[in-house]
């Protein structure tokens, strides 16, 4: 199934069933695995079931992906997307909308990391050193908890309605507030705004814009080191990114079980 097809297809879908479908996106595609070709089909009758307005149908449909997909996972090495460091807990995915995320930043000395986790499994991490042409500015660690928002944003192809993503750092989160009630034009002191190489627009331009647009995100103070479990995972992840640009690790199985670990705690307390 081509993306735009799929695109056309999810859209059909009323809230419940469209997070779900949007999730087994992958899925969708051609593959030589036969299990993932297993989930791919199941999930491409939902989208056919849901187009005859068979709802119910496309439900059940769903419900199989999701099923085979857990199994396949179970049987598979966990994988991170080397080029961005995302990764998933797919025994999370049936977790009921709205979700709730939570990013953070760690930095000590000349290297840096960002991570965030999601309650429905998603995760990413990501370290970075700094230079002569670094346009972080001196607010070094402000800035990666603001670009551990983007990351995370950046993650999905379509951010989920009604998302809270939870933040430890106050400062951020006014930044984040201003940009929603339109001050696109703040920026922390010392941030450089001029043109970047390897991208269209630095990534805190990038955020405020997409942050104005999206009045649905909730962005929401979490107390760090109090124990949180989605914060205490994207703290962890930050601390795994920062420390694999000077140590030598591998990061995925460890990610993944941390990962793990911590939405097996909050799904077992449910609360934000």
């Amino acid at each position: 199934m081509r993306p735009d097809e799929f695109l056309r297809a999810l859209a059909e879908l009323p809230p419940p069933l469209h997070g779900r479908a949007l999730t087994l996106r992958p899925y969708a595609r051609s593959t030589r695995c036969d299990d993932c070709q297993r989930i791919g089909d199941a999930v491409r009758l939902a989208l056919t079931a849901a187009h005859y307005a068979e709802l119910t149908s496309a439900g059940e449909l769903l419900a199989t992906a999701e099923r085979l997909a857990v199994e396949h996972t179970e049987h598979v090495a966990p994988r991170l997307d080397q080029q961005r460091g995302r990764g998933r807990v797919i025994r999370w995915a049936g977790a009921s909308a709205p979700l709730v995320a939570a990013t953070d930043a760690s930095w000590k000395g000349r290297a840096g990391g960002i991570g965030y986790v999601v309650s429905d499994g998603h995760y990413g991490l990501l370290g970075r050193g700094t230079g002569r042409l670094d346009p972080t500015g001196a607010s070094r660690v402000l800035v990666d908890e603001l670009r551990a928002v983007d990351y995370l944003l950046t993650g999905y192809d379509e951010v989920p309605t009604g998302m809270t993503v939870l933040l430890d750092s106050l400062t951020a989160l006014r930044y984040l507030h201003r940009w929603q009630a339109g001050d696109t034009d703040a920026m922390p002191a010392g941030y450089s705004l001029r043109e970047r190489r390897w991208s269209d627009q630095p990534t805190l331009v990038r955020l405020a814009e997409q942050v104005a647009h999206r009045p649905g995100l909730t962005f929401a103070h979490v107390k760090g080191h109090s124990g949180h479990p989605l914060n205490e995972a994207a703290d962890g992840l930050s601390h795994m990114a920062r420390r694999r640009r000077e140590e030598s690790f591998d990061l995925r199985p460890r990610a993944y079980a941390l990962v793990d670990a911590f939405l097996r705690d909050w799904h077992a307390n449910a609360t934000v």
